[in-house]
């Protein structure tokens, strides 16, 4: 019986680790569905742009206070739970601070000194956060699209990242104590806590099995609210903590707004105004451009992986609708709902195949189900919304292909757009003169 927490504890481990598993691959499972699209040019850029953006949190600080709020509780967090592989070590061979043995006692205690530096600015982060989020009024967190469980879910996110790290400080308090009295072998520094927790804990006195029960106790919640906190990731936009790093490398490194014509349309117009081409000649072999099967997007299977992958990585932060020209004016359209409709139907799309083993129709579309035909000719184009992102993300595309979808196989364009196509296909030009009046103008 008395390795019965060491085997309590593997069994959570492999658990945790297990179902983290397991959702990844259902993510990963369901951008498959996307079509496949190339990615693996310029390869040391790509390298580069991932590093600066996603780890280095570049955009980010483009907006200061956020920035590098943000910085404080990334940084924080991902170097705090390092002491994640000295939780798992103790746990299985049941040992104490397994790293000070390892580190030595010099560079052990500046580590855990710099832990608990770093999960205090955690701690303020998360808290500015959330009054920001709930109290101060910024107009991009508090829009309706967010109502409900986007709301819920960013609070819920602080509110599990304030738990742990007041599990942390705790575990570190009655720790220190212990150590004090000679229960508990000396390992560590730990500044804040010697400033917050212990004096509450020596006011009162508390004996050593109290305190040996907060500090296991803490441990142990440490340990499970991680293991929470990662399988949580799948239902929630935190998942960009691990995504933005996959979204950064395969970002499109194109000039902002290039259009991806089809190669297709692009030979088949190039014959056409060939006058020596013979349209009836079979193509060269090799040489034929792929037909696609349908022309844009009318669903997330006609979407390319990188989109979907786009969907799935969308912090929600909001700072493409706050610089969207057509959402402030008042219209529809926000990019960041383009993206998080685009992963409910993802999502959708997800749960249907889990239930019945292949994707059988539901009778809905993104389009016009999810997506409406006023949000998507409401964008003027202007790439706002892929400047502003943190994380590299292009909402933009996804208009696009879904614009294609409307104009290719539904002739759908909106009036305006209709004329001036029949004026540049009858007078080679967007407005409604013949081409022998064009030269008028310069009579006078």
């Amino acid at each position: 019986m008395q390795y019965i927490d060491n085997i309590i504890f593997l069994i959570l481990l492999i658990a945790g680790f297990g179902l983290f598993a397991k959702s990844l691959q259902k993510i990963y499972r369901n951008i498959k569905l996307g079509r496949e699209i190339n990615r693996s040019d310029r390869k040391s850029e790509r390298w580069e742009t991932m590093a600066r953006v996603a780890m280095g949190q570049s955009k980010m600080v483009k907006r200061p206070v956020a920035g590098i709020l943000h910085l404080f509780v990334y940084v924080g967090f991902v170097i705090i739970n390092i002491e994640l592989i000295e939780i798992i070590v103790d746990g299985i061979f049941g040992t104490h601070r397994f790293l000070a043995s390892i580190f030595g006692h010099g560079f052990y205690n500046f580590f855990t000194a710099t832990l608990e530096i770093l999960a205090l600015l955690v701690v303020i982060g998360v808290v500015v956060f959330f009054i920001r989020r709930n109290f101060y009024g910024v107009k991009r967190l508090t829009m309706k699209e967010l109502f409900g469980w986007p709301k819920n879910d960013a609070n819920w996110i602080l509110i599990i990242e304030f738990a742990l790290m007041m599990a942390f400080f705790s575990m570190n308090s009655a720790d220190y104590v212990l150590q004090m009295r000679g229960v508990l072998a000396e390992h560590g520094s730990f500044p804040i806590s010697e400033m917050t927790l212990v004096p509450f804990l020596e006011i009162f006195s508390f004996d050593n099995g109290f305190l040996m029960f907060v500090e296991k106790g803490a441990w142990w919640f440490h340990f499970v609210g991680i293991l929470f906190f990662m399988n949580y990731l799948y239902y929630s936009k935190h998942l960009h903590i691990i995504l933005a790093f996959p979204s950064t490398w395969f970002a499109n490194l194109d000039k902002k707004g290039k259009f991806n014509n089809l190669d297709s349309v692009t030979k088949e117009i190039k014959l056409m105004m060939d006058p020596n081409a013979d349209p009836y000649a079979a193509p060269a072999e090799g040489d034929a451009a792929e037909v696609p099967s349908k022309f844009g997007a009318e669903d997330v299977f006609d979407l390319n992986q990188v989109q979907l992958l786009n969907a799935y990585s969308c912090t929600e932060c909001g700072r493409c609708t706050s610089v969207c020209p057509a959402n402030i004016t008042g219209k529809k359209l926000s990019p960041r709902l383009i993206l998080m409709k685009t992963r409910d139907r993802l999502e959708e799309v997800g749960r249907n195949i889990d239930k019945n083993g292949k994707f059988e129709d539901d009778g809905k579309k993104l389009l016009n189900d999810y997506i409406t035909k006023e949000e998507l000719w409401a964008c003027t184009t202007c790439n706002a919304c892929t400047e502003a992102c943190p994380v590299l993300l292009d909402p933009l595309s996804i208009i696009f292909e879904m614009r294609r979808f409307l104009v290719m196989e539904q002739s759908a364009a909106p009036q305006e757009l209709n004329l001036m196509m029949t004026n540049v296909e009858n007078n080679a030009a967007p407005w409604q003169y013949n081409q022998a009046d064009r030269l008028n103008w310069a009579n006078d």
